[in-house]
């Protein structure tokens, strides 16, 4: 039973990993350093990100 909970918390943690691994809002480098902060600080990275990403305009 605590062994389903480890690995719940595990995939809610991971979760805003995944979808910025997955967004196409930005690219390249920036979507590196994105996954990074988002990672190592979690959820506060990833509310700067839906709140400030794409940094740069993109030329398409």
């Amino acid at each position: 039973m605590e062994f389903i909970l480890i690995i719940i918390i595990g995939l809610i943690w991971l979760l805003p990993v995944y979808m910025k691994a997955t967004s196409h809002r930005t690219n390249g480098g920036e979507k590196i350093a994105w996954v990074l902060a988002i990672f190592f600080i979690s959820w506060f990275a990833w509310i700067f990100y839906l709140l400030l990403a794409p940094i740069s305009k993109r030329n398409d």
